[in-house]
């Protein structure tokens, strides 16, 4: 088949959390992704090799916006932060909104967008999973176990994360990821998504913050929204309702900031997001 014959499908790449091309986080959006065979699906998000990419449907509810799937280079998975942020911008840059509702493997969530920026609202219950031993997650990061400033906890308002706090910002900047570590995490604990780990240093509203996961071919994600908000419910949990800015990526060369709100029932996330590229799919 020629390439004339071929469907053509188009796609656009935004970095979300920031407002500066080539920082942030990349994401891939397919807008209409519904003459794509289910099988190409994960061909697609592995050939992008972003931490995610999106494919928008029709939303099954016609009362709601679109149904959005994320997938990983790996896996489908139920819910991300920059995804919907990246996925909102790009809606509302295509005419829809401001308030929008996005279905998702963990329900619709209420999203508000506009050109350069969004914000979604989870009401996802915390989950706490498990609590990974010490010395196994402080391999994991490439850090001393001393540099834990208390036990880790695997938390989850959606998709699950190893959420570890550490002494000092310079532990921070330190971590070296272990995979052998992160392969025997994810055995130890089969419900972790590949033992993924969402490494902070809290100082005072600001958070600073790094998340691996190299099992699922991200070996450090710039930004990740989901983990933002798991780490935003557990904090709630303990403190009360936060208001923070985390930055992530800085490590990295790929500066994002994300903003995190929460109640004692709902966490907020919030972001800037700018188009990079666009293009076709010939499929």
């Amino acid at each position: 088949m020629n390439d004339q014959a071929r469907p053509m499908t188009p796609y656009l790449t935004l970095d979300v959390f920031t407002s500066t091309p080539f920082t942030g986080n990349p994401l891939a959006v397919i807008p209409d992704a519904r003459t794509l065979p289910e099988d190409a699906l994960q061909k697609i998000a592995a050939e992008f090799n972003y931490s995610e990419t999106t494919f928008v449907f029709p939303p099954d509810d016609p009362a709601n916006t679109a149904r959005v799937r994320i997938f990983t280079p790996t896996m489908e998975i139920p819910f991300a932060g920059h995804p919907l942020i990246g996925t909102a911008v790009a809606l509302a840059r295509a005419g829809h909104g401001p308030d929008l509702t996005l279905e998702t493997g963990v329900g619709p969530i209420r999203a508000h967008a506009t050109d350069t920026e969004a914000r979604f609202t989870t009401e996802v219950a915390l989950q706490i999973l498990a609590h990974p031993e010490p010395s196994l997650t402080a391999r994991a990061l490439g850090l001393p176990e001393t540099a834990l400033a208390n036990p880790p906890v695997l938390a989850s308002v959606g998709l699950p994360f190893t959420l570890t706090e550490l002494t000092t910002r310079e532990a921070l900047a330190a971590c070296a990821p272990d995979t052998a570590a992160f392969k025997q995490g994810a055995v130890a604990y089969p419900g972790s998504l590949d033992f993924a780990q969402f490494a902070y240093w809290p100082d005072g509203a600001t958070i600073h913050a790094r998340m691996f996961a190299p099992l699922d071919n991200i070996p450090e994600d710039p930004a990740t929204g989901s983990a933002c908000a798991a780490l935003g419910a557990y904090l709630t949990s303990l403190h009360g309702p936060q208001t923070l800015t985390i930055h992530q990526g800085d490590d990295m060369g790929r500066p994002s900031r994300i903003g995190l709100r929460t109640t004692e029932t709902s966490v907020t996330i919030s972001g800037a997001a700018v188009p990079v590229m666009s293009g076709t799919l010939s499929l």
